[in-house]
């Protein structure tokens, strides 16, 4: 969601960004087009699916229904420290004032607005995307890549739709590079 709201702002008020780092993420525009770029994962769907039958209300079935996301979206280069996605999930539980506030981004649609304008954006731009993204898979980067004008792509081999901490040095590195030439 953020890669595509960069790349809105990118587009809008170029003169307010120095620089954009679009992790994950796809392009931002109409679905009817002609990339064909693969969907999201049926998995992914049927675990969203899922969650409309949830007791929102019902901590420890919330904290397991996120850590089975985590699961998911978790490539096969990385083992999922569940102990850990507990702990992170308890966390968001206790914060959160409104748990399926987090599915909002789901009701954004595309604007067909947007289409076709990614070669306007002439911002410095990192692209890091997972080879085994399941939610954007990996062509959604390489389409970002190909349609702005001289993105850089970082590739997490074996990484799926996360930000592993197996990847923050590699992640870190390249978010340094792309902005120390700013």
């Amino acid at each position: 969601m953020g890669g595509m709201i960069a790349q809105i702002v990118a587009l809008r008020n170029p003169q307010r960004v120095l620089s954009i780092t679009l992790i994950a993420s796809s392009i931002f525009g109409s679905e009817d087009n002609k990339r064909n770029l693969p969907p999201i994962d049926e998995k992914i769907l049927t675990y969203h699916a899922n969650g409309a039958k949830l007791n929102w209300s019902d901590e420890e079935s919330v904290a397991n229904y996120l850590v089975t996301g985590s699961v998911l979206f978790c490539g096969s280069k990385h083992k999922i420290d569940e102990k850990r996605a507990y702990k992170q999930v308890e966390k968001e539980i206790k914060r959160a004032n409104n748990l399926l506030s987090m599915f909002n981004h789901s009701l954004l649609k595309g604007d067909d607005s947007y289409e076709g304008k990614l070669k306007e954006i002439n911002i410095p731009t990192l692209v890091i995307h997972g080879t085994e993204d399941t939610v954007f898979p990996y062509e959604h980067g390489l389409a970002l890549v190909n349609e702005i004008p001289h993105a850089v792509l970082l590739t997490l081999e074996g990484s799926g739709h996360e930000i592993h901490c197996d990847d923050w040095v590699h992640i870190i590195s390249a978010i340094s590079n792309h902005t120390s030439l700013l």
